[in-house]
């Protein structure tokens, strides 16, 4: 045994096993390995031809349409109302109405009306889209977790055949948006806790930011997005923690850290909250009920 294997301090020793994980991350970009492109191929082409089969049947209202489209009717004319969600869900369901011709003259009275020469399909669509774009984010994100394209196809084809959210994807309803931002807040919160071996650069920034946008857009199509935000915030938490336990890191750091999440993942967030709030009642300048004549 020489001499340096004996002077060799264990604190160095565990320091460098406990940074020895990210030094290895590597981004799926930087992958050789074509299976990795296939396997997203596979999923999202199959997410896409599902979410958008026979998209226009039923020809009626089906189920929940008859809130959620009225919704947008009213978004469309501006017509004040009340509802217990918080309105982004809604609005993007109205701004895809009014992109595809729908002028909110429909009447969204009951189950089962049949939607006739009204241009539905486009609000049917934009719910679509969001639905199939939950399949290739749910397989990214078990990519960045366990870096298994294996895992990550399993992961994509489960949430492809899952019944609940095929069907539920393929109407006016708020559910696909809400999973959409739900599933982007978690991809986007993992890809910033891969990023922790190079903090402060712009890539942190900007995965840590996405992460508070996506968030906060959950949040404000229903609020049970507040679990994903509850994910997050313990994650926050544990980094944090495990940053405070570490002796070497500068107490300057420690706290760039904190106020850099605080920015992102509470400021940021709230702001994007109020402010879909304020472009609502903007939008809603009619009120349902005639106002009397002086």
């Amino acid at each position: 045994m020489n001499s340096s294997e004996v002077e060799s301090p264990l604190p160095q020793q565990v320091y460098l096993r406990r940074r020895s994980p990210s030094a290895v991350y590597t981004s799926p970009l930087d992958r050789s390995d074509l299976s990795f492109y296939l396997g997203l191929l596979v999923v999202s082409v199959a997410s896409i031809a599902t979410r958008f089969y026979r998209i226009s049947e039923p020809n009626h209202i089906a189920w929940d349409e008859t809130h959620f489209g009225k919704h947008a009717s009213w978004y469309i004319q501006g017509k004040f109302f009340f509802d217990v969600h918080p309105p982004l869900g809604k609005l993007i369901i109205a701004v895809a109405g009014v992109l595809t011709g729908y002028n909110g003259s429909f009447e969204f009275t009951e189950p089962g009306l049949k939607y006739e020469d009204t241009p539905y399909v486009g609000m049917r669509v934009v719910c679509a889209v969001m639905g199939l774009l939950v399949v290739p984010l749910g397989y990214l994100t078990v990519w960045e977790l366990v870096k298994s394209t294996t895992a990550a196809f399993i992961t994509g084809v489960i949430i492809l055949c899952e019944t609940g959210t095929l069907i539920l994807s393929q109407y006016i309803l708020l559910d696909p948006p809400l999973l959409f931002f739900v599933m982007a807040a978690a991809y986007t919160t993992v890809k910033f806790t891969n990023c922790r071996h190079e903090p402060f650069d712009l890539e942190w920034w900007y995965w840590l930011s996405l992460s508070g946008m996506f968030i906060a857009c959950a949040f404000s199509v229903k609020w049970v997005g507040l679990f994903v935000i509850a994910l997050v915030g313990l994650t926050t938490i544990k980094d944090l923690w495990d940053m405070l336990g570490d002796l070497k890191m500068p107490v300057r750091v420690l706290a760039t850290h904190f106020f850099g999440r605080a920015l992102c993942l509470i400021v940021w967030p709230v702001t994007i909250y109020l402010s879909i709030f304020f472009f609502h009642f903007i939008v809603l300048s009619n009120s349902l009920v005639p106002r009397p004549e002086k």
